[in-house]
Formats: C-alpha cells, sequence, structure tokens
C-alpha cells in the first residue's frame, strides 16, 4: 500500500507537536492566512478550524495557497534551511577541519539551534558529521595502504589515542583489528543519501549501512567476531558491483538488486528478511500484514524486531515498513532517509502502473 493520510485531528496533532516525521510528506494549508506550511514550521500555530491538510505541496499551490516564508514547504530542510545549506557547504570545502562550536559562532549561527536543525534533517549533529568526515579519510588511508600516523593526520587529529578512540567509537573496532589479507573486506562509497560502508567477501554482502547509523559500530563487532577477527579494509567484486547496483537504484534505473547476501540472524530474522525482499519498490506495508504474510498475525512485535536488526540497508528494504496508521516509525539511517527512500521508490510504482 502507499502512504495513507491518518485522519485530521491526528494530523492536527502532529501540527501542534511538530512533529517531524511528517515533514515533506504532509502539508498544513491556513485559511486565514492563505499560506500553507510544512507540520514543523516554528510559526505560531492556527486554530484546528482553519486547517486543511494536503499530501503535496502542489496541491495546495493549486488551491492558491503561498507558500510560508518561515518554513519554505517548497524546498527540503537541508535547502531552505540557511544554516544546514551553509554548513554542509563548508564542510564539503573543508573537509579535513577540526569543526567546533566556535566556527559555528563564527559564521553566524546558533550551535544549539544548528544542533536541532541537523539532528531533525539528518539524525546527527554538524560536529559528528564533520568528525565521521575526517574518520573516512583515514579509513581511505588505511585501505590504500597508508601507515597508522598518515590516518591519524588525514583525520585531523593530533593525537593518537585520540584517533583510536574516535576511530573505536564510531567504527567499533580499533584500526589495528583490521588486517590486511582478511577474506572479508570493508569500504566505503557515496550515494545521494549519504556515505555507506559494506563489508563482503568474494561472493557474499554481509553489510551495507549508513555511516553514521548509530548500531554500525555494534554490526561491525558482531561481524568481526562471527569472522573470526578476519577483516580487512579495501573492496571485492561484490562490494563494486553493489555499489553499482545501488547508484543505478538512486537513479531510477533498478528498482530490483541482484546480490548474493550473506544473512547474520536467527531463522526467523532471516524469513523476515527475506519476506521484506518481496515488497515491490513503491509499496509499504504495516508490521502486522508482514507478520500476516510469514503466517502468523501476532508476531508484529518479532517482526518489527527483525525488521530493525537488519544490516543490509535498502537491498533488504526495511524502509517499506511503516506504521498501522501509515505514519514512518523507527529507522536505522533517520527516518528522513526512509521519508527519502519512499519518495524515491514512487517513481517505480508509476513507472510499473504506466
Amino acid at each position: 500500500m502507499l502512504f495513507q493520510l491518518p485522519n485530521d485531528d491526528q494530523l492536527y496533532q502532529a501540527l501542534l507537536n511538530r512533529d517531524p516525521s511528517y515533514d515533506g510528506r504532509v502539508f498544513v494549508a491556513v485559511s486565514s492566512t492563505g499560506i500553507f506550511c510544512r507540520l514543523t514550521c516554528p510559526a505560531r500555530k492556527p486554530k484546528r478550524e482553519n486547517c486543511t491538510f494536503f499530501e503535496t505541496a502542489s496541491e495546495a499551490l493549486e488551491m492558491g495557497f503561498r507558500a510560508c516564508k518561515k518554513c519554505h514547504p517548497t524546498t527540503s530542510e537541508a535547502e531552505g534551511n540557511k544554516a544546514i545549506r551553509t554548513l554542509v557547504t563548508a564542510l564539503e570545502e573543508r573537509p579535513d577541519h577540526f569543526w567546533q562550536e566556535s566556527d559555528i559562532t563564527r559564521l553566524g549561527f546558533d550551535p544549539s539551534t544548528v544542533r536541532r536543525a541537523f539532528k531533525r534533517q539528518f539524525g546527527i549533529t554538524f560536529l559528528e558529521m564533520a568528525r565521521l568526515t575526517r574518520l573516512r579519510n583515514s579509513f581511505t588511508t588505511l585501505k590504500d595502504g597508508g601507515k597508522m600516523i598518515e590516518a591519524q593526520l588525514d583525520a585531523g587529529f593530533s593525537s593518537p589515542s585520540a584517533f583510536r578512540t574516535a576511530f573505536a567509537k564510531n567504527i567499533g573496532l580499533k584500526p589495528k583489528d583490521f588486517s590486511a589479507d582478511a577474506p572479508l573486506k570493508a569500504d566505503w562509497f557515496d550515494t545521494p543519501l549519504g556515505t555507506m560502508i559494506a563489508v563482503a567477501d568474494e561472493a557474499h554482502l554481509h553489510l551495507l549501512e549508513f555511516h553514521d547509523r548509530k548500531a554500525l559500530s555494534t554490526e561491525l563487532k558482531k561481524l568481526f567476531k562471527a569472522a573470526k577477527g578476519q577483516m580487512g579494509f579495501g573492496t571485492t567484486p561484490i562490494i563494486e558491483e553493489t555499489q553499482r547496483q545501488m547508484l543505478e537504484f538512486f537513479d531510477g534505473k533498478r528498482p530490483t538488486f541482484d546480490l548474493k547476501l550473506a544473512l547474520h540472524g536467527s531463522a526467523f530474522t532471516q524469513t523476515v528478511w527475506q519476506m521484506l525482499q518481496t515488497i515491490p519498490a513503491g509499496e509499504t506495508v504495516s508490521y502486522g500484514a508482514l507478520a500476516k504474510r510469514l503466517g502468523n498475525p501476532t508476531a508484529a512485535r518479532a517482526v518489527a524486531r527483525a525488521n530493525g536488526a537488519n544490516q543490509i540497508a535498502v537491498i533488504i528494504p526495511c524502509h517499506r515498513v511503516i506504521g498501522a496508521d501509515g505514519q514512518l516509525t523507527g529507522y536505522g539511517g533517520g527516518l528522513w532517509r526512509k521519508q527519502k527512500l519512499i519518495e524515491l521508490e514512487m517513481h517505480y510504482r508509476r513507472e510499473k502502473s504506466a
């Protein structure tokens, strides 16, 4: 099924709560002002009887409403928010810089406001994003055979211990844990929704996650243990093929994937992951509906846990599972990514029905 709007009372409560899970998916038009907004708009909230809700900005425009100048509903938050736009550009220009709150202030922004905006849009703060960017540089250096001190400097750390601590916190393992000749290889690549880390051997993909996923370090530790420490930096034909197919997916040219996957989970969990792969791109199901498909309608919570344990993002499409009321529910890569993935996949549904 597609995303269905909850009733207007629920949407009005979401408006009062500035619920970010509806950002970009529902808009409110106010008859008393002639303006339409995001549900997260910071402006004073209108009366219930003056509100009309739309799924798209174009519908509100067609009804004669004007776009709000505070929340910029016709653009994504990243495009409409000056602080996000400025800081993301600055990070791209200076990826090696050791960014601090004083830098944010010097650019004319309030650090606490920036922190909230980045958490809402990306699931992490700007400073966390900057730290992950620096650590990626060190990852690349080590993958290319560079020495530890080179990786440390590329990551912008003057202290070896600080570098090791930061690396272990975000990756889950210490740099020295990775070996050059291990059968499992870990590598990074970029996508329109952010950097992803892939781990594979010569035949199977074992892990694919967005680099800022909170559970990434735990997942890498488990995989490292299962491989008896045989994990290194580098690429394999499977990682290269994963990158190629992922970019085709984001370009709107590949609704399904053709990759051999190594599934690390219980028999039930693996069954859920296999069922997820039968949900066509452009469609969504609830946890309860997925449990019924598995022949166990009372197992919605167990399905939700298995869904959350998925460690091969996008390819095993756990983002296609939503709440029974149509709301987006938890997603390890961030609700903003879940929303973007569902929106992107509407293209495949339209293409199929054309």
